[in-house]
């Protein structure tokens, strides 16, 4: 089932688009989530550490995989918005060709690299083992994540943002299932919780492949549409790459920050690891906004309704800002009892671990409108075809991070660390903001009576 987000009240679309695909993101992340409450609960404080202390590596790197994903999805929208189905097939062929090699070159590279990273990033040697096993098989997965969230990006370029929930919630279920087995039948350890996240993604992926082969006959490649094309593969990644590029600039920001903690020691680093699982499951709606605005834009692009692209900006940053403000108020009650998930009670030092807690995931929902515009603003400029761009957003953030880490950690501690990803959400927003407004007005004076098929041509590449 596709859908024409051109035309109606950009409230109400974007709306109707962004609950279904956080309702996804929320199923996805209960992959994460119920990892770290099984291995918190049954393998102790310590494992869940080591699961931690890989959070910001496997952000890089998975991060990427997203983020091309959710790049090579940009002219798929545009050329949706143009109705030219022909050219969208070719772009949905080409972005199969393109994610295969770049898995594939990702696995094997992180795989043999695997054990330096983790040595370099000063992981404490009493997580080492744990931290290794865990990300070794999440890095092995990396071709799951492709199959399901290129798919699904695809899927959700045509408006469809229903259709991949249901395979992420049935194989959320699968993974609470394995996640037990392979824990305490079989006795894998933090290992067994990532073999489990990964054969359910995997799961995710190949059911999202056969309904889209069975129910999508917009996408039936002809023998044509489905050949090599060098030009659909420069166009798309002059969209995917500098899409996962960002995200990974990011990441480097959040792995600087990673060492500075983990120099603090390991009490430090289960905090900040129970404390960002709360952050990811509260974050997902900003990730959703973030999504809905990438096929909005790419769309109203394409049929060259730019008119319609501040209207959706404003609308989705007002359902950021009411959102942010619930969070908040939710947080100030209930982050105790959200920390208690993923802990044992029982286990010693676990007061200091909720306190130390408590106070990371309060500071960070106090930032979360400056975190919302973060993710609505990159992705409207993605979908306007200004993909290069967006990257100096994630440079900001980077440099936030890298001087809080070097600088502002050994001088105040856990107080910083606290304050690293707000003080890297309101540096990019301060170019975000500005950059958006640019990107609609190069639009309107590049396009001011173009037709919709030159629009749509010329956005893709446009940098």
């Amino acid at each position: 089932m596709t859908k024409d987000l051109t035309s109606g009240s950009p409230m109400k679309l974007l709306l109707g688009f962004t609950l279904p695909t956080l309702f996804g993101l929320l199923f996805q992340q209960m992959y994460n989530m119920v990892d770290a409450m099984i291995v918190g609960k049954l393998l102790g404080s310590q494992a869940l550490g080591a699961v931690g202390a890989t959070g910001s590596i496997n952000f890089f790197v998975i991060g990427f995989c997203l983020g091309v994903c959710s790049g090579f999805a940009i002219p798929v929208a545009q050329r949706m918005g143009a109705k030219d189905y022909p050219q969208m097939r070719r772009f949905v062929a080409n972005a199969a060709y393109l994610s295969a090699a770049i898995a594939l070159v990702l696995t094997v590279g992180t795989g043999i690299f695997c054990h330096g990273i983790l040595t370099a990033m000063d992981t404490p040697e009493d997580l080492f083992a744990d931290a290794y096993a865990y990300i070794f098989v999440i890095f092995m997965g990396i071709p799951a994540v492709f199959l399901y969230n290129m798919l699904s990006c695809i899927i959700r370029a045509l408006g469809d943002s229903r259709t991949p929930v249901y395979f992420l919630a049935l194989s959320a279920a699968l993974n609470i299932v394995l996640d037990l087995a392979f824990i305490l039948l079989f006795h894998w350890g933090v290992a067994g919780a990532a073999i489990a996240t990964v054969a359910s993604q995997a799961v995710s992926g190949a059911a999202c492949l056969i309904y889209m082969v069975r129910k999508f006959p917009i996408l039936h490649v002809t023998r044509e549409e489905s050949r090599f094309s060098p030009e659909a593969c420069r166009d798309l990644c002059a969209m995917g790459l500098p899409m996962g590029l960002q995200y990974s600039i990011t990441a480097i920001g959040s792995i600087v920050m990673q060492t500075a903690v983990n120099g603090l020691g390991s009490v430090y680093v289960t905090a900040v690891a129970t404390a960002n699982k709360v952050y990811q499951l509260l974050c997902c709606p900003f990730d959703a906004m973030g999504s809905a605005m990438a096929t909005y834009c790419g769309q109203n692009v394409g049929a060259g309704e730019l008119d319609r692209l501040p209207q959706g900006v404003r609308a989705c940053s007002l359902l950021g800002l009411i959102y942010s403000g619930m969070a908040l108020v939710a947080m100030l009650f209930l982050a105790p009892q959200a920390t208690m998930m993923f802990l044992d009670p029982g286990e010693a030092g676990v007061e200091t671990l909720v306190a130390l807690t408590t106070r990371y995931i309060i500071t960070l929902t106090a930032f979360y409108f400056p975190l919302a515009l973060v993710n609505i603003l990159r992705f409207s400029i993605q979908g306007m075809g200004f993909g290069t761009f967006a990257i100096l957003a994630g440079v900001l953030e980077m440099i936030a991070r890298t001087v809080v880490g070097y600088v502002f950690v050994p001088m105040l501690g856990y107080t910083a660390a606290c304050f690293a990803s707000p003080a890297a959400w309101i540096c990019a927003d301060l170019f975000l903001i500005p950059a958006c407004v640019a990107c609609i007005a190069r639009l309107r004076r590049r396009h001011p009576t173009a037709s919709l098929e030159t629009i749509s041509k010329s956005t893709v590449t446009a940098q």
